[in-house]
C-alpha cells in the first residue's frame, strides 16, 4: 500500500523556486507549504527542486533544501527559457534573463527531457513576506 509522503509514484512533485535576495527562510518555507497545499501534497512528497543559477547562492533556498534534505538543481537563464510557460513576466526577464523563473524550474525538475506544462499544478504562487521579501513557487507533478 503506497502511503502519502513516500515519494510514490502518483505523489512525487517538483518544486521551482524564486525569490528576492535576501529573503527570509521563514518566508520561502511558508510560500512552499502555502504552494504544497494548494495540490495536496506535502513537504514528504518532494522529489525535486530547481531554480536559476543567480540563486545558487541565497542563503534561504540552501537552508530550506538541507531542512527537508533535498537537492537543488539550479538552471542558468537560458536553460529556463527554453519552456514555455503559462505566466511569462518582463520584469522577470529584465531582473533574470528570462521570462520565467518558478514554472520552468518545476517543469524542467519534472519533466527534463520534455517539460509539460499539462503536469504544472500550482502555476505561480507568490508570497510577500512580512519582511518585504518576495518568495514564488511553482509545483509539478514528476511524470518519469
Amino acid at each position: 500500500i503506497f502511503q502519502r509522503g513516500h515519494g510514490t509514484p502518483d505523489r512525487r512533485y517538483a518544486l521551482g523556486l524564486g525569490c528576492d535576495r535576501n529573503t527570509p527562510l521563514t518566508t520561502l518555507e511558508t510560500a512552499v507549504g502555502e504552494a504544497l497545499m494548494q495540490c495536496g501534497a506535502d513537504f514528504a512528497d518532494v522529489a525535486a527542486v530547481a531554480s536559476i543559477t543567480l540563486k545558487s547562492d541565497e542563503p534561504a533556498l540552501l537552508q530550506l533544501a538541507n531542512k527537508f534534505g533535498w537537492s537543488i538543481r539550479f538552471h542558468t537563464a537560458a536553460e529556463l527559457a527554453t519552456v514555455d510557460v503559462p505566466n511569462p513576466s518582463e520584469t522577470v526577464r529584465r531582473h533574470t534573463g528570462t521570462p520565467s523563473v518558478s514554472e520552468a524550474a518545476a517543469l524542467l525538475a519534472a519533466c527534463p527531457h520534455a517539460p509539460d506544462m499539462k503536469q504544472l499544478l500550482v502555476e505561480k504562487h507568490r508570497l510577500r513576506g512580512l519582511d518585504g521579501r518576495n518568495a514564488t513557487v511553482s509545483i509539478a507533478r514528476i511524470t518519469a
